[in-house]
C-alpha cells in the first residue's frame, strides 16, 4: 500500500514537467486518424467514435499508432463485431482552450460517440478549474448541438499535489460534475493502475508504454463497452 502511494505521488509530480513539454511538440493542425485496421465500411450502419484529447489519446512516444489506447479499443470492437470505427483526435500538449477552438473542424464528420480526454495540461499550468470546466462544457455543448443523439463519455484526470490541496480537489471534481450535468458516462481516472508504475511507463515516467496503454484501454473499455452495447 505504501509503495503504491509513493508511486502515485511520484507519477503526479512528474506530470508538471512532462505534460507541459508536450506543448513544444504540438503539431499545428494534426488531422484525426482512423484507427480501424480495414478500410472503413461505407455501410450506413457503421458508426463513428471520436476520441478527443491530448498526448495520452494520441499515443505519444509509442512505436506505432496501433499501440495507442483508441487503437486497442478498436481491436476490442472488431473482436465483438460491433459496427463502430474509432477516430483518434488526440494532439500532444492540447489544452481545454485549444480543444474548444479545434472541435468545430472535427465535427464536420458524423459523430455517434464522443470520448473527451482533456484538462490535464490546464491543471499543470494553474488555469482556474472554473475556466477549464467552462471550456470543457463549451466543447460538450458544441457536440450536443451538432449531434444531439451522440453518446458522451468523459475520461477523468488528476494533477500533482504540489498545486495545493484546494486546487487539486477542485480540479478532480470537474469531471464528475460535468458527467452528471451532461449525462455522460465517466471513467474516474484514465491512468488508474498505470500512473506511478515505472514498468508501465516510458522513460519520461508519465506517458504509458505499450503495456501501460493496454491497461489504459481496459480502464476506458470497462465503461465504453456498456455505452456501445446498451
Amino acid at each position: 500500500m505504501a509503495k503504491r502511494f509513493l508511486n502515485t505521488i511520484s507519477f503526479l509530480l512528474c506530470m508538471m514537467l512532462l505534460f507541459s513539454c508536450g506543448e513544444k511538440n504540438k503539431p499545428a493542425n494534426k488531422q484525426p486518424t482512423s484507427v480501424k485496421k480495414e478500410a472503413p465500411s461505407t455501410s450506413a450502419k457503421t458508426k463513428t467514435i471520436l476520441f478527443f484529447g491530448n498526448s495520452l489519446t494520441a499515443g505519444y512516444g509509442l512505436d506505432d499508432v496501433s499501440e495507442s489506447f483508441p487503437s486497442l479499443i478498436q481491436d476490442k470492437i472488431d473482436s465483438m463485431h460491433l459496427p463502430y470505427k474509432a477516430i483518434n483526435g488526440g494532439v500532444s500538449g492540447e489544452t481545454s482552450a485549444g480543444g474548444k477552438s479545434r472541435i468545430d473542424w472535427l465535427l464536420r464528420q458524423k459523430i455517434d460517440v464522443f470520448v473527451l480526454e482533456l484538462g490535464a495540461n490546464d491543471g499543470l499550468r494553474g488555469v482556474s478549474p472554473q475556466e477549464t470546466q467552462k471550456n470543457l462544457q463549451d466543447i460538450i455543448d458544441k457536440v450536443k448541438a451538432k449531434y444531439p443523439g451522440a453518446k458522451l463519455v468523459l475520461l477523468g484526470m488528476q494533477i500533482p499535489p504540489n498545486m495545493g490541496k484546494n486546487y487539486v480537489t477542485q480540479f478532480k471534481e470537474i469531471y464528475p460534475a460535468l458527467a452528471a450535468k451532461n449525462n455522460m458516462a465517466l471513467v474516474p481516472f484514465l491512468l488508474q493502475g498505470v500512473g506511478g508504475v515505472p514498468s508501465l511507463n516510458q522513460p519520461d515516467r508519465i506517458h504509458p508504454n505499450a503495456e501501460g496503454a493496454k491497461i489504459v484501454a481496459e480502464n476506458v473499455w470497462e465503461v465504453l463497452q456498456g455505452v456501445l452495447t446498451e
